[in-house]
């Protein structure tokens, strides 16, 4: 399949999902998922894998089992590719439109005593201030999954970077809503373009956290 966006159905189905989260719903609509949300997500990975590496489209189903909101399924779409340095690549649409992100989502324990180190650092936490600066002056927004109400230990309450060493992990990203392209093959580029885009902090991200060399629990 060629990839030529997502078209106005995709949107239109998570409109719908919102109030309609049901079984039933989604059975009954399953097609226009497949056809409308899937493939293209299958196609842009099929686009982006030689210089990003292939997608991950992540589960429809949630996981309701620790959680109050029983609704089976998510209100958005999204997939995620990781480059060898440890960067993530994320690509989403919901009702809302089309958002597209990169960057740490969470760090490790050791990948979070190695970013704190270098954000403390004069020479290289400056150079990531000025990154994340730079990238809130081009329209894309800077968030973190979790942050600290205060410095962590160990560091000065009124360091100069203060609100960067509360993070617990960074990712940059835009919203851009559902304008006509994202209904075109034009699309991929403005996803590439904005992963592009974020290669100052990534690069930074990269050389100073990288990834992280915790082993991963053993399965039950």
């Amino acid at each position: 399949m060629t990839f030529s966006g997502w078209p106005e159905e995709a949107f239109d189905f998570y409109a719908k999902l919102e109030p309609n989260n049901t079984r039933d719903w989604w059975l009954a609509n399953k097609a226009t998922y497949d056809e409308c949300v899937k493939a293209p997500f299958l196609a842009l990975s099929e686009l982006v894998t030689k210089q990003f590496g292939p997608l991950h489209l992540f589960r429809p189903n949630r996981d309701t089992r620790f959680s109050k909101d029983k609704s089976p399924y998510k209100t958005a779409a999204a997939a995620v590719t990781e480059s060898q340095g440890g960067a993530s690549y994320y690509v989403q649409i919901s009702a809302s439109g089309l958002y597209v992100g990169s960057g740490y989502y969470g760090f490790q324990s050791d990948q979070l005593e190695r970013y704190r180190a270098a954000v403390a650092d004069n020479r290289k936490g400056l150079a990531f201030e000025k990154a994340v600066a730079a990238l809130r002056k081009a329209k894309y927004t800077v968030a973190s999954r979790d942050a600290l109400k205060r410095v962590p230990r160990g560091f000065d309450a009124d360091h100069p970077r203060a609100e960067l060493l509360k993070l617990k992990g960074i990712h940059v990203g835009r919203e851009f809503g559902t304008p006509k392209w994202v209904h075109t093959k034009a699309a991929a580029s403005r996803i590439t373009d904005t992963w592009r885009g974020a290669d100052p902090v990534n690069t930074w991200l990269n050389k100073h956290v990288g990834p992280s060399q915790i082993a991963p629990p053993e399965p039950d």
